[in-house]
């Protein structure tokens, strides 16, 4: 069977199991110390000791509805929206072989944005309507992009994907902006909505969001052996018995489902798809499999920092979590773009 020795180059350089335990262990405890600091810090009276102390059993009413009503939904979310934005970018670039595929460079999070944009123009306001249509939008995004730039497999160009990714963007984001102008009474909605952020956001918006995730969780389950295979190159992946366009479009159905979630609930959040992946294949290799375990660490670990520090920055007010995100994901996408030759995945 050559399965195992396929297995071997793949892992190759990945670094030994003890090893990735470790590192993995190490990025789940700066999680948990992160959520932990999601629920103790933020704007308004309730501070690091007073949250602490309800947390211990004590604490008043204020604290108790802080934290539980409006810090622990926002935590939860943030951990969701980023474990979805980091898998996809993953799972994207894997595809791709193009480690400057991310679905925010791609037109993934634009389309689902715009078709977001769209029903709430039309009056459209409910969660499981809002969440349907955002996966909706993210496909036909993404189909599009692709099928401009006429991905083929190792034939894919990453320049020409780039660039018809960024005109597409460009494109749905004036739409989008021109809907702002055509209905004054949901421009504040859509431009609260459309700049990224988890503030306000609620349990019920995660619970209409978890048939999609859990679909896209058993997806990408079934194909991270085959994807990891088609890495190899399409021969190699047919000769295992995969089948690469329906590897494809699989991953392709995922990322849909994966960032039309995370943007209906939380709204555009840029380069997490980007910068996730590009940490987690410095850390574990080249491998897809090891990769997105890590980027279920590294995701909502860089979400969830990045909207502490968005709450703190600018205290009593919020920056924007989209405007952090690109602060700090454009250095490495400028990066990858300088490095003497683009990785190859």
């Amino acid at each position: 069977m050559p399965e195992p020795a396929t297995d071997m180059v793949l892992l190759k350089a990945a670094g030994t199991p003890p090893r990735l335990l470790a590192k993995a262990l190490f990025l789940a405890g700066l999680l948990l110390l992160a959520c932990l600091a999601s629920l103790l810090f933020g704007a308004g009276d309730v501070g690091p000791v007073r949250a602490l102390t309800w947390l211990l059993g004590g604490g008043d009413d204020e604290a108790h509805f802080v934290i539980s009503t409006l810090r622990a939904p926002r935590a939860l979310i943030g951990l969701t929206v980023g474990m979805a934005l980091g898998v996809s970018g993953a799972l994207l670039q894997a595809v791709a072989r193009n480690p400057l595929a991310e679905p925010g460079l791609l037109g993934v999070s634009a389309g689902s944005a715009f078709a977001v944009a769209l029903i709430l123009v039309m009056g459209a306001s409910a969660a499981t309507l809002r969440v349907g249509v955002a996966q909706i939008g993210a496909l036909v995004g993404c189909l599009c992009v692709l099928g401009v730039a006429r991905l083929r497999g190792v034939d894919g160009d990453p320049i020409r994907l780039v660039l018809a990714g960024a005109a597409f963007t460009g494109l749905l984001g004036a739409l989008t902006s021109l809907l702002l102008l055509y209905d004054q009474r949901a421009a504040d909605e859509i431009r609260f909505w459309v700049v990224g952020s988890l503030s306000g956001r609620r349990l019920d918006d995660l619970v209409a969001i978890a048939p999609g995730l859990l679909v896209a969780g058993v997806i990408t389950l079934l194909i991270a052996r085959p994807l990891a295979s088609l890495a190899l190159g399409e021969r190699v992946a047919t000769g295992l018995g995969h089948q690469p366009k329906l590897i494809r479009l699989l991953v392709i159905f995922s990322v849909a489902l994966l960032v039309g979630s995370a943007t209906a609930v939380a709204g555009p959040i840029a380069f997490v798809g980007l910068v996730v992946p590009y940490a987690a294949r410095a850390l574990a290799g080249p491998d897809i499999r090891r990769t997105l375990w890590l980027c279920l660490l590294l995701g909502p670990l860089m979400v969830i920092t990045a909207d502490i520090i968005s709450r703190l920055l600018v205290a009593p007010s919020e920056m924007p979590l989209g405007v952090l995100t690109a602060l700090c994901g454009a250095p490495v996408l400028v990066a990858v773009v300088r490095a003497r030759r683009l990785p190859s995945l």
